[in-house]
This record gives C-alpha cells, sequence and structure tokens, in this order.
C-alpha cells in the first residue's frame, strides 16, 4: 500500500514537472521569438523594405562623398516621391552637399523623408544670396515625417566667425537657419542630429500638430545665436526625449505659440530653456499654456528663462516649470524683464508684457551663480501669480545663494531655498 502510493506520488510529481518544462521551454521559445521579431523590426526600420514605394536620391543624380552640390537631385527626387506620397531615402554613409533648398507641399499622402547618411550646407556663404536666413525649408506639409537617424550638418563655423557677437567690428547680418519647417499639419521629426547650425538648428513656424523627439542637437557653447529648437506661432507641439547642447537657447518658445509641452529634456552648454524673448521693438506677444518637465540642465548660463523687452505688450502666462535638476547652472530660475540683447542701452519703457501664472515645482540642484531666483518684474506691470514649491538651489562654488525680487506677487509652499525678502 505503501510502495503503491509512493508510486503515485513520484508519478504525479513527474508529470507536473513535464508540464511545467514544456511550459517553461515554450515560454522560452516564445521570448527568443519575440526577440527575434523585434531585432528584425528594428532592421526594418533602419533600412525600407523593398516593397515600401521610395525614392533615392542617389537614383537621380546625387553623388555621395564628392563635394560637389546635390541640390538638382535632391529636387528632381522631392518631386517624384511628393507627386505619388513616396518616401525620399537619403542613403547611409553617405554625406551630400545642399545649396539653400525648400521642399513644397501639399503631397500625395504618406510623403515621408528619411535620412540614413548626412546632409550637409555648402560652405560658399555667397550661395545664400540675398536671403540669408534659409537654408532646408519643409513647406505647407501636412501627416508628414522626418527620420531615419542621420545628421544634417549646417557647416557652420564661416558663418560663426562672421558674427557680430564673434567680431564687433562687422555689421550684424543674419545667418541662415539649419532647417525651417514652416505651415505644416501633424508632422513628426524623429531620431535625428542636428550639428553646427549656422543660426538657429531646428525652427517650428506657423506649424500644428507637432512632435519632435529623440533629437540630439550640438553646436560649440561659444556659437552666436544657434538655438537647439525654436518654436513660433506654432501650437500643439511635443518635444521629448532630446539632448541639446548649443551656444544659445537649448529650447527657445516665442510669440505665438501655446500648448508647448517639453519633456525628458538634457541641455547644456548654452542659455537654458526660455520662454522669449518677448515684446522687442514694441511688439505684441502670445505664449500660453506652456509645459516643461523632467529636464536636466548642466552649466548653462542660465536654467529656466522668461526673457522680455520693456516696450511690448501682451501676455506670457499659464506657464509650468516642474521636476527640474540643474547642475552648476547660473541664474537656475529667471524672469527677466529688462532684456536688452543689443549694443544700444534699452531705455525704460511704461509697458510691458504681462507674465503671470507661473509655476516653479520641484526645482532643486546647484547654482554657478550667488543669485539663484531671479525675479526681475516690469515697475509698469509686475508679475502676479508666480508661485514656487519645492525649490531647493544651493551653491555650487559660493557660500550661498540668493533670490532677487522685484515687482513681483508671488507664494510659495513646501520647501523654497534661497527665499525672497522684501
Amino acid at each position: 500500500m505503501y510502495s503503491q502510493s509512493l508510486v503515485l506520488s513520484l508519478f504525479i510529481i513527474f508529470v507536473s514537472f513535464g508540464l511545467c518544462f514544456g511550459s517553461y521551454l515554450q515560454e522560452t521559445n516564445h521570448q527568443h521569438y519575440n526577440e527575434r521579431m523585434m531585432k528584425k523590426a528594428h532592421h526594418r526600420s533602419i533600412t525600407p523594405s523593398r516593397s515600401q514605394n521610395t525614392v533615392n536620391v542617389k537614383n537621380y543624380g546625387a553623388i555621395a562623398n564628392d563635394g560637389r552640390v546635390d541640390n538638382e537631385a535632391f529636387e528632381k527626387a522631392w518631386d517624384k516621391a511628393c507627386s505619388e506620397g513616396a518616401t525620399l531615402v537619403v542613403p547611409e554613409n553617405s554625406v551630400y552637399h545642399l545649396k539653400p533648398i525648400i521642399f513644397s507641399g501639399p503631397c500625395q499622402p504618406k510623403t515621408a523623408f528619411k535620412i540614413y547618411g548626412t546632409i550637409k550646407a555648402w560652405p560658399k556663404r555667397s550661395a545664400y544670396g540675398e536671403d540669408t536666413r534659409l537654408w532646408i525649408k519643409f513647406d505647407n506639409l501636412t501627416n508628414f515625417k522626418v527620420d531615419g537617424g542621420g545628421t544634417i550638418n549646417g557647416n557652420g563655423k564661416i558663418w560663426w566667425k562672421n558674427s557680430c557677437k564673434v567680431n564687433e567690428s562687422l555689421p550684424c547680418i543674419g545667418a541662415p537657419t539649419a532647417v525651417t519647417f514652416s505651415d505644416c499639419n501633424n508632422l513628426k521629426v524623429v531620431n535625428l542630429r542636428f550639428k553646427n547650425a549656422q543660426q538657429m538648428h531646428v525652427v517650428i513656424q506657423s506649424c500644428n500638430n507637432v512632435l519632435a523627439s529623440k533629437l540630439i542637437v550640438r553646436a560649440p557653447g561659444h556659437s552666436p545665436n544657434t538655438d537647439g529648437i525654436h518654436v513660433t506661432h506654432s501650437q500643439n507641439v511635443v518635444i521629448s526625449n532630446c539632448i541639446i547642447g548649443t551656444g544659445d537657447d537649448c529650447i527657445s518658445i516665442v510669440s505665438g505659440s501655446k500648448n508647448i509641452r517639453a519633456t525628458d529634456i538634457i541641455c547644456g552648454p548654452g542659455h537654458g530653456i526660455s520662454i522669449g524673448s518677448l515684446g522687442k521693438g514694441n511688439s505684441e506677444a502670445e505664449v500660453t499654456n506652456v509645459e516643461v518637465n523632467r529636464a536636466t540642465l548642466k552649466g548653462t548660463t542660465n536654467g529656466v528663462r522668461i526673457k522680455t523687452w520693456q516696450g511690448g505688450s501682451g501676455y506670457a502666462k499659464n506657464i509650468k516649470f516642474h521636476n527640474i535638476v540643474m547642475r552648476n547652472v547660473t541664474n537656475p530660475i529667471i524672469i527677466d524683464q529688462n532684456y536688452c540683447d543689443q549694443k544700444e542701452e534699452c531705455q525704460e519703457k511704461d509697458s510691458a508684457v504681462q507674465v503671470s501664472n507661473i509655476l516653479y515645482q520641484n526645482i532643486k540642484g546647484t547654482s554657478a551663480s550667488e543669485v539663484a531666483i531671479k525675479l526681475e518684474c516690469s515697475k509698469a506691470i509686475p508679475c502676479k501669480g508666480i508661485h514656487l514649491q519645492d525649490v531647493i538651489l544651493t551653491p555650487e562654488d559660493n557660500d550661498h545663494t540668493i533670490a532677487k525680487c522685484d515687482n513681483v506677487r508671488y507664494s510659495h509652499s513646501g520647501m523654497l531655498n534661497p527665499k525672497c525678502h522684501p
């Protein structure tokens, strides 16, 4: 009786083990199958399959790595892709040179632009003619995507050394924006590298519903006016998972912009993340509903900044900066309503852009400057509705940090260091 029970128990254990081991093998094989399929899918995302409708610029006369201008080939390829709803392809391991060029719509549905290689700006300034503000422009496109993991190189050194900000004896002449997206709807700019722009790297202008994600933007800290991503007169824009280091603002958001969200941003070197400048030349400005969330700023000359000129009008309101880390940042938190980026002294004026409903929440780290919080608002129209919650900024090298607060109505909750004093 005992031996029969023992045999039966061993049989049950053996069967159970077989079932479990079989399930384990099935699950393991399924996992390996999924991993293989993911690798294949990733490979397909890098190299378009032959079944896709693609237009390769090399088939239209573009010759890589020869140092010649490839505008004609790109224009022919674009006309083909746009008219057929195809994907224009810039192949990998290839460098193509372009003079100023415009990729215009409207195009057939599913038109796209994949950059696997490198597009590099033609080095001679004379190629830009009278309009020196343009290099590559994508205009009037809907449901359009630019991606591929390649590089857009502005070849900006010749422009930087001829800038009046580098050599004050030279006249101030605008330099080209590397890439401008104008009048686009439902736009995606994903997984690209931008480097050494002549001036700004990426401009989003008069666009609606934009995703700019997984971008790497790089230029030396001394390169003048090389903003990373500049948003103007656009709405419903998401900037996410970007690494930006330039000689100017990592992200700048100016008039006409609303519903802008920047998340998971690494910034530095540069001038920080800025709203503005606004109100220059007595102009009217409108910026509303901006959120900057989960950003890390390293060694920048400003942290999160709102900058307006005296004499302007309009508003910058409903802006939220939260979950931000500052590492050796000068002016980590700054509202500057006396901004003056010109040679001549700016005169005091009795009008200003109204700054209101601004939240600074969970901002921590170190300040390279003694003044860690600077709220320098307009005498004529003071800032209002400014709230600081759990803001702790300690000195990087100084003995202490201080806050300077002028013409501002603010409140705070949670931890605050340093504090404003009357």
